[in-house]
């Protein structure tokens, strides 16, 4: 574009930073739409975080142009794109939203048509644009994501709880099996384990034999003399035969 005037410019610039800048964007043919029926449409998309724009084809091509998209096959008729941005509330838009929106407003105005449009940096076709509003939305993926991930706890808590129950069950089971409870044993004395020590009353208690002492075979004729003082006379006891 030879020598552009400056508002030319500031829309080109305007284009390339909200394409950029956007999460996804999603192009539309606006023709037979009167004022009010835009004006309705804007509020729609902007309770669900998007934010539609009309501008002329040939700046919106210079503005992808300049980013590397692919965008020129759908810049055929009057087009207005619908950026998704954020909600009222701060919260980002989310593209399953816009693409909603545009479907439910397109149910009662048939001059809405949806051509296409980018999710990030990849080109969507018509089709692969209005699948967008069948995908169920961010809340509801997220509620579903978090309940499979929770199923698992809930079943294994289940699992849990259902172990002391089952255990007494089956040792229920096992008892009446073998017929009933057994007798516990009697308390036996505390020196149960212990020998006896009393002996047989009956058996008369060995009493160690002894041996009678062997008489000596010598006897002592000897008869000891007391003692005499030295220097004494023994007196001769024996008496000589004549």
């Amino acid at each position: 574009m030879d020598n552009p005037r400056p508002e030319k410019v500031a829309v080109v610039d305007e284009v390339r930073e909200r394409l950029d800048s956007a999460s996804a964007a999603l192009l539309t043919e606006y023709r037979g739409l009167d004022v009010t029926a835009i004006s309705e449409l804007r509020r729609a998309l902007r309770l669900v975080g998007g934010e539609y724009k009309i501008y002329k084809n040939t700046l919106v091509a210079l503005a992808a142009r300049d980013l590397g998209l692919e965008l020129e096959d759908l810049l055929t008729g009057p087009t207005a794109i619908a950026f998704i941005t954020e909600r009222p509330d701060g919260t980002p838009g989310d593209a399953v939203d816009v693409a909603k929106a545009l479907r439910d407003f397109a149910k009662t105005n048939a001059n809405l048509i949806v051509k296409g449009g980018l999710l990030g940096a990849q080109p969507l076709t018509a089709d692969e644009a209005k699948a967008l509003a069948e995908v169920e939305t961010r809340e509801v993926l997220l509620a579903k994501f978090a309940g499979a991930l929770a199923a698992p706890m809930v079943q294994l808590a289940g699992l849990l709880e259902a172990l002391p129950r089952n255990f007494a069950y089956g040792l229920k089971a096992l008892i009446d099996q073998q017929g009933g409870v057994p007798d516990a044993p009697a308390d036996e004395p505390a020196e149960a384990d212990a020998a006896e020590v009393t002996a047989d009353p009956t058996t008369p208690e060995e009493v160690p034999s002894e041996e009678p002492t062997e008489a000596s075979d010598t006897t002592d004729d000897t008869v000891v003399s007391e003692e005499v003082p030295p220097g004494e006379p023994v007196a001769d006891d024996t008496t000589t035969e004549e």
